[in-house]
């Protein structure tokens, strides 16, 4: 059996090497390293590939959701209203910002930010929510549109984690995860079902003016060189990492459906044990699946983390500390949320490995020892 590993990387890029190295060095020969035609392409056919209007590469995840803040004109002490169980860049970006997150409880089942709490935490300063597909699990997109659209506020798509999920509406349409709200926001980390081989990050929207100024925020402030109209930054996808994507997005579908393979196998071996329960499919979305997070009762987690980690087998506890909790946001007055679903959560979920390249040996070793620890 291969060693196991959360993601395998190794095995995913020598199953495209072929058509990653051809890539790579074609950018090596033209020597455009910065937005070179790759950037270009890969836009193009990311657009495409989500419906979406303008997509704008940028240098990572963290900062496509702060170029979506600062494009969006939010001042200091504007609220934005968030998850706290999800990865702390989503609310780092706004207290950088200088602006005021608003920590609010997740759906149990979903681990998505629940409408209702959306609802109860608006007031006259609120300006903007920003939705999490965490785990690759698709938010209640068309209550927060409709959420939004009556307390006229903007909607930041946390879209890191679900790349190629589709939202189903009511009317029966669909559309993809991070085209939906007024910007779309999504990393290229390595580890993600869509990464490349450092790091990386886009916007997506569908507003031409907001694409323009999104366009702005992340060169510099700048339209035209040298001529600077808004305080930017210097956020860009060099030409290899794009390079990268451009193989990459061309097997997201297959990837996507592989992990959603490695998901079926895990769930039906744990199906009738009533410690665990597997990962929820809301019937408003597809699942992804960029982790394998089950919730446990009645067992020791970081027992169970342990054993795993001395059969050789990775598991990781996304997150064990959720935002409101972190000492960041002490002056955030954190400490004084009551957000008893999210403390539940980050108290009983574990990730066990999920990828493109496992291997039925492996989920038969990983299930066994398992069910062993829990049994």
């Amino acid at each position: 059996m291969r060693p196991i590993q959360m993601v395998d990387l190794k095995k995913q890029y020598h199953n495209i090497k072929a058509e990653v190295d051809k890539a790579v060095l074609d950018v090596l020969e033209s020597s455009a390293f910065i937005n070179g035609k790759p950037v270009q392409d890969f836009a193009l056919q990311l657009s495409s590939y989500l419906g979406v209007k303008h997509v704008i590469p940028c240098a990572n995840g963290t900062d496509a959701l702060q170029i979506a803040m600062m494009a969006l004109g939010l001042e200091p002490g504007d609220e934005v209203i968030t998850p706290s169980f999800t990865y702390i860049a989503t609310t780092e970006v706004i207290a950088l910002l200088r602006l005021k997150p608003v920590f609010v409880e997740v759906d149990a089942k979903t681990f998505c930010i629940d409408p209702e709490a959306i609802k109860k935490a608006i007031t006259p300063k609120t300006k903007a929510i920003v939705p999490v597909h965490l785990y690759g699990h698709v938010c209640q997109m068309e209550e927060i549109m409709a959420i939004a659209k009556e307390h006229q506020l903007y909607v930041i798509e946390d879209n890191a984690q679900a790349i190629g999920a589709d939202y189903f509406f009511a009317d029966g349409s669909k559309k993809k995860t991070g085209s939906i709200g007024t910007i779309g926001a999504t990393s290229f980390f390595p580890s993600k079902n869509l990464g490349c081989y450092g790091d990386g990050g886009a916007i997506f929207t569908n507003d031409d003016a907001l694409a323009n100024q999104l366009k702005m925020v992340a060169n510099h402030g700048q339209s035209k060189r040298y001529y600077h109209e808004v305080v930017g930054c210097n956020s860009r996808l060099d030409t290899v990492q794009a390079a990268v994507l451009n193989v990459k997005l061309r097997k997201l579908d297959a990837y996507i459906t592989a992990r959603r393979s490695v998901a079926n196998y895990y769930d039906k071996a744990f199906a009738h044990n009533n410690k665990i329960t597997t990962p929820f499919r809301a019937a408003y979305g597809t699942h992804v699946f960029h982790q394998y997070t089950m919730l446990l009762e009645g067992v020791d987690r970081d027992g169970l983390n342990q054993y795993l980690a001395d059969k050789q087998i990775p598991s990781m506890i996304y997150y064990p500390v959720p935002a409101h909790r972190q000492q960041m946001f002490a002056a955030f007055g954190g400490a004084n949320y009551k957000l008893a679903t999210t403390d539940w959560l980050t108290q009983r979920v574990i990730s066990l490995p999920i990828h493109t390249e496992m291997e039925t040996d492996q989920l038969e070793y990983i299930t066994k020892n398992v069910l062993d620890y829990i049994n």
